[in-house]
C-alpha cells in the first residue's frame, strides 16, 4: 500500500472524527440531546426556484443532455453564464474560456495545485488559521505546504511572518475570505498590501507568485460588508470556487477555477489546469447540476438565517462568559477554549453533548470551531450546557 494514503485513511480529520462520533451519540441519545457544531453542512435550504429548475430540467430535457458527458472544462454555455454573472457583479471582463468547471472547491485546489507545482521543493503557503485539508492537497501534489502564523491580534494577514518566509521557492499563497474557521473577512487593506508585497518578491524572484482564492463562503458575509474580488486587486489570481455553500449544494459536487486572461502565463496555467484535472481523474464535472447553476447562476439560498444563527450563538456564548471571535462571514465561530490545550477542552464539552471540534488542526492553539449551520433550534437549547461547561472551569 502506499503508506501515506493508507495513514491519511487511518487517521480521517478531526472533523470528520467528531462528526461520526456525533451520529452515534445522537443515535443512543436522540436528535435533540445532542449539539453538534462539527461539520459545515448547510442547514439552510436551497433556493425554492433551484429545485424548481431541477424539476423542470428532469421532466423537459432529452438524454444525453441531462447526463451525458459535457466537455471537460465544462458546457460552454454554463460557463457563459457564470462569466455574465461576475461580470455584472465585479465590473470584470471574463470570458467562458476563462473557467473550468470541477467537482466542488476541493477538486478546484487539487487541480491548481498540481497544475503550479512540479518538484518538492516548491512551496504554497497559507495563513493560519486554516481550512485542515489544505497541507493534505498540497502534499499530495506533491509540493512543500508552508503555515504562516496567525496574526492573534485580529486574524487578518501576519505581514512580519509572510515576508520573512518567502522565497524563490515560493509558488502561491492561498486566501480563505470570509475565513474557514475564524469567519473573518480579510479587509481591502490587507489584500492591497500583500499584493504590493507579492509583486516586490515576484519582480525579485523573476516569476509569478499566485493568490490562489479559495471562496466557497464569498457571498456569506454580514453587516454590509465587501468581501473584496481579489483579482481586481492582483492579477495574478486564480480562483476556485464552489456552490456547495453559496446554494446549499455539498453534496452535489459542483464548483470552478477561473483563471482569468490578466494572471501571468493564463493560457499555459489554464492547460496545465486541464492536464491536472485529467491526470487526476477530474473529467467533467456533474453534467446535471452545471446545467442547474447555468439557470441559477444569480441565486443563493437565505443567508439571513446565518446572519440570525450568528447573533444567536455569539450573544449568547459571551454573555455566559466565553471570548469569542466575531464573524464577519462564513458560518463558523472561533471560541478561546477555558485551557491552554483545546483537545482536552473538547473532550470535557463533550461530556455536555456539546460537539466542538479542536483549533490545533487548524493551525492555531487554544481554540474551537463551531459550525452554526444548524438549526436556531440546537443553538437555544445548547446554552444549558455551554453553561454548565464554563461552571466546570470557573468553580
Amino acid at each position: 500500500m502506499n503508506e501515506k494514503m493508507l495513514a491519511l485513511g487511518n487517521n480521517r480529520s478531526i472533523i470528520r472524527e467528531l462528526f461520526e462520533f456525533s451520529k452515534k451519540q445522537k443515535a443512543i441519545l436522540g436528535e435533540d440531546k445532542v449539539y453538534d457544531f462539527s461539520l459545515g453542512n448547510p442547514s439552510v435550504p436551497p433556493h425554492k426556484a433551484l429545485n424548481e429548475e431541477l424539476i423542470n430540467l428532469l421532466q423537459t430535457k432529452p438524454d444525453p443532455y441531462l447526463h451525458g458527458y459535457t466537455s471537460a472544462q465544462g458546457d460552454n454555455e454554463v460557463r457563459k453564464r457564470i462569466a455574465k454573472n461576475l461580470n455584472d457583479r465585479f465590473n470584470t471582463n471574463y470570458e467562458f474560456t476563462d473557467f473550468y468547471m470541477t467537482c466542488g472547491a476541493a477538486a478546484s485546489l487539487c487541480i491548481t495545485f498540481k497544475a503550479l507545482t512540479e518538484k518538492p521543493t516548491d512551496e504554497i503557503f497559507a495563513i493560519a488559521p486554516y481550512f485542515t485539508e489544505y497541507k493534505v492537497f498540497v502534499e499530495s501534489a506533491g509540493a512543500t505546504f508552508k503555515l504562516v502564523p496567525a496574526d492573534l491580534k485580529d486574524f487578518q494577514i501576519n505581514f512580519n511572518e509572510l515576508e520573512r518566509m518567502i522565497n524563490k521557492n515560493t509558488k502561491a499563497i492561498i486566501v480563505n475570505s470570509p475565513n474557514n474557521p475564524t469567519g473573518v473577512i480579510y479587509s481591502k487593506e490587507s489584500l492591497l498590501k500583500l499584493a504590493n508585497l507579492l509583486n516586490e518578491k515576484a519582480k525579485e524572484y523573476n516569476h509569478p507568485i499566485y493568490i490562489i482564492c479559495d471562496e466557497p463562503y464569498r457571498e456569506i458575509a454580514y453587516d454590509n460588508l465587501e468581501v473584496p474580488h481579489i483579482p481586481n486587486l492582483y492579477k495574478d489570481t486564480v480562483i476556485c470556487y464552489s456552490y456547495s455553500k453559496s446554494l446549499s449544494l455539498p453534496g452535489d459536487r459542483i464548483g470552478y477555477i477561473l483563471v482569468p486572461k490578466a494572471c501571468a502565463e493564463s493560457k499555459d496555467l489554464y492547460a496545465a489546469c486541464l492536464g491536472a484535472g485529467r491526470a487526476l481523474g477530474y473529467v467533467c464535472a456533474p453534467s446535471l447540476f452545471q446545467h442547474v447553476i447555468e439557470l441559477c447562476a444569480d441565486l443563493t439560498s437565505d443567508m439571513n438565517e446565518y446572519a440570525k444563527n450568528r447573533d444567536l450563538l455569539y450573544k449568547g456564548l459571551t454573555k455566559i462568559g466565553y471570548e469569542c471571535v466575531y464573524p464577519q462571514g462564513a458560518f463558523y465561530l472561533f471560541v478561546k477554549a477555558l485551557e491552554p490545550d483545546a483537545n482536552k477542552f473538547m473532550e470535557k464539552a463533550k461530556k455536555y453533548n456539546l460537539i466542538v471540534v479542536p483549533s490545533d488542526n487548524f493551525g492555531v492553539t487554544g481554540y474551537v470551531r463551531l459550525a452554526y449551520c444548524v438549526s436556531s433550534s440546537t443553538i437555544i437549547n445548547s446554552m444549558e450546557a455551554f453553561k454548565k461547561l464554563y461552571k466546570e472551569y470557573n468553580k
